[in-house]
Order: C-alpha cells, then sequence, then structure tokens
C-alpha cells in the first residue's frame, strides 16, 4: 500500500463531499454503522419516509376507501450548506438552503409542510451581509409556502468557521412515495429544464468570468405537486450532477439508461464555461432541476405541464434492458457515464 493509499484510508479528503463515487464510498462506511432505522423507510433516498397508518392493510374493505383518503406518509430530510462565494448570480446561501431541502421533500412526492433554520456564523461577519441571506431566506419561504417552523443560531469564534454555515431540515406528507428505483424498461427520462446552470454562475463568481448564465436555484414544490403522480421515479440532480443521479437510478431500478447527445439539457455557454475550466458537465449540479422516469403512456401530459413552469423542460433519454448509463453520440456510438471520480467542484452546495 502506498504512502498516498494510507493516507486516503486514515483521512476524510475533500472529494468525499463532491457528491461522486467518494462521497458514496464514505457513506457506505456510515449507513454500516448507522444500522437501527427503527420504523423509518427510504432512509438512503432523498428523504426518509414514516408511516403514519402502518396498520391499514389489516383494515376490512369496508373501511378501505375512507382510510385510503386520510392514509399519508410523513416525510423527513436534512442538509448542510457551505458555499464560496456566499452570493453569486441568481442566489446566496440561503436561497439554494431553503431550496435544496424544499426540493429533496418534493421529488419524494410529498407536499413539504415546514423547515428547520440552523445557523452557525463565525465572529465578525457583517451584519448586513447576514441579514440579506435571511431576507433571501424569507423570500423563498413565501415563494413556495414553507414556513421556517423552527431554528437556532450560535456564533462561534473567528476561524474556527469560514463566514456561515447553514443546516436546514424538513417535513412533509405524501400519499404517495416516488421511489428513485422505480424507473421501467421504455420510460422516458426526462429533465424539467436546462441544467448546471447552478455550477457555472457560482464558478463564474469565483473566477470573476463574465456569465449571463444565473443560478437554476428555485422551489420545485408546484411544479412536481402537479406532475408527481404521473413520474415513475424522480431526483434533482445536485451534488454529482446527472452522472451521479441517473448511474444511482439506473442501478437501484436495474435498468440501462441511454442519453442522446442531441437533447442534451445544457446551454452553449454552460458547455463552453465547462469545457474552458476542463470539467465533466455531466457532473455539473443544479438546484431547481429535476430529473425523471415517465411512462410512455404519460409523457405528453406530463411535458405539456412541465413547458407551463420551463419551456426548457425536454426529453434527454430512454430506459432499455440492460444496465448502466451511456450517451448515444452524434456519431451513433455509445459512451458509459459513469459515477463521478475524483475531486470535483468544492462547495457549490
Amino acid at each position: 500500500m502506498s504512502r498516498t493509499d494510507m493516507k486516503n484510508n486514515k483521512t476524510i479528503e475533500l472529494d468525499a463531499g463532491g457528491g461522486g463515487y467518494k462521497s458514496w464510498e464514505l457513506l457506505k462506511d456510515i449507513r454500516g454503522i448507522l444500522k437501527y432505522k427503527g420504523k423509518w423507510k427510504n432512509c438512503e433516498d432523498d428523504a426518509a419516509v414514516f408511516d403514519l397508518n402502518p396498520n391499514l392493510e389489516t383494515k376490512s374493505p369496508s373501511a378501505l376507501g375512507d382510510l385510503v383518503s386520510k392514509c399519508e406518509k410523513l416525510v423527513f430530510t436534512t442538509d448542510a450548506f457551505i458555499v464560496d462565494p456566499l452570493f453569486f448570480p441568481g442566489g446566496d446561501i440561503g436561497k439554494i438552503a431553503m431550496c435544496g431541502t424544499i426540493n429533496d421533500l418534493s421529488v419524494m412526492g410529498a407536499k413539504p409542510l415546514g423547515i428547520s433554520l440552523s445557523i452557525v456564523i463565525e465572529e465578525g461577519f457583517p451584519k448586513d451581509d447576514f441579514m440579506k441571506i435571511i431576507t433571501s431566506i424569507n423570500k423563498m419561504s413565501e415563494e413556495a409556502g414553507v414556513p421556517i417552523a423552527t431554528g437556532d443560531t450560535k456564533v462561534t469564534e473567528k476561524g474556527k468557521i469560514d463566514k456561515i454555515e447553514i443546516t436546514t431540515a424538513g417535513v412533509g406528507l405524501a400519499k404517495e412515495i416516488i421511489l428513485n428505483n422505480g424507473v421501467k424498461i421504455g420510460d422516458f427520462i426526462i429533465s424539467s429544464g436546462d441544467l448546471g446552470e447552478h455550477a457555472v454562475a457560482l464558478l463564474a463568481s469565483r473566477f470573476n468570468y463574465k456569465t449571463k448564465l444565473k443560478s437554476d436555484s428555485k422551489p420545485l414544490n408546484k411544479e412536481l405537486g402537479k406532475v408527481g403522480k404521473y413520474l415513475n421515479a424522480c431526483k434533482d440532480p445536485t451534488r454529482g450532477g446527472v452522472a451521479a443521479n441517473l448511474v444511482e437510478m439506473a442501478e437501484k431500478s436495474k435498468v440501462k439508461v441511454v442519453l442522446d447527445e442531441e437533447t442534451l439539457p445544457y446551454k452553449k455557454e454552460t458547455i463552453a464555461i465547462t469545457e474552458l475550466l476542463g470539467l465533466d458537465i455531466f457532473s455539473l449540479a443544479s438546484e431547481g432541476r429535476f430529473i425523471a422516469a415517465v411512462s410512455p403512456e404519460n409523457i405528453k401530459k406530463v411535458l405539456a405541464i412541465l413547458k407551463k413552469f420551463n419551456k426548457e423542460a425536454k426529453i434527454i433519454g430512454r430506459a432499455e434492458k440492460g444496465k448502466g448509463v451511456f450517451l448515444k453520440t452524434s456519431l451513433g456510438g455509445l459512451r458509459p457515464i459513469e459515477m463521478p471520480k475524483g475531486k470535483l467542484i468544492p462547495r457549490i452546495c
């Protein structure tokens, strides 16, 4: 074993937080220890699920009809946000903290009920900047119709953290859960809009590039509330982008996913900046988009609804028999898309 391998086994490296293969490995280690789940289910998805009517199946058929309308599942999620820079075109750390938590509930088929907000502030942080972040959080709360129900604020000594850290948790209710392992052979893979613009907008600020692109961050609860019942599987491509999320969906669903190079959901400017920086475009994060699997009988209906929210919503691929995720190139060949490895873009969400 080399010194590098020994170091990697004894310390946690930056790429373990990037949403790719190293993140998956670290989560596997954590889950190997935190085995007790009680009655919570779907603990490896974007949110965990608790059945509020666990005895539904034992009821008599005559009572079933009344109970179905009342059957609800509690959906619970949490996330932490450290972003550099804190302010970027189209958003700030407060906005993505709200969007990230609301969206993790929404892609599971839940209606968000409330958010908890925990903030740790470094001593000396500018109060004007802090109030801008709080104002942004309030704006997203009102826009999505999801209240900040509770929270906590701490201030720590200078140098103990980098400026500000935000941790959120959210709860919601769902009648039916959208599982990320529900992709079926023949399903269309769709994107709710062009992807990667959150990562590109943030990078442009970090490296002082001029771009018209803004972060794609926004709450998804309203559009998913309209189409959720028609989706077989769904995820929001945050850390790790399309690559990490589609690989996970395909593997869990035991299908092969083929994306079409001709219909990839990326703007020309996104592609140009990605190529300039030497980044994998499929690893770019979004904070206001989702990818989903839709059956052929529902695809027209779903796209018609989504285009009312975002005209860029489109089909980007298809699920087939087999395994893995591939890109069908303009020349007709298939190029594998794998779980991102190595150091991804740090501190984007």
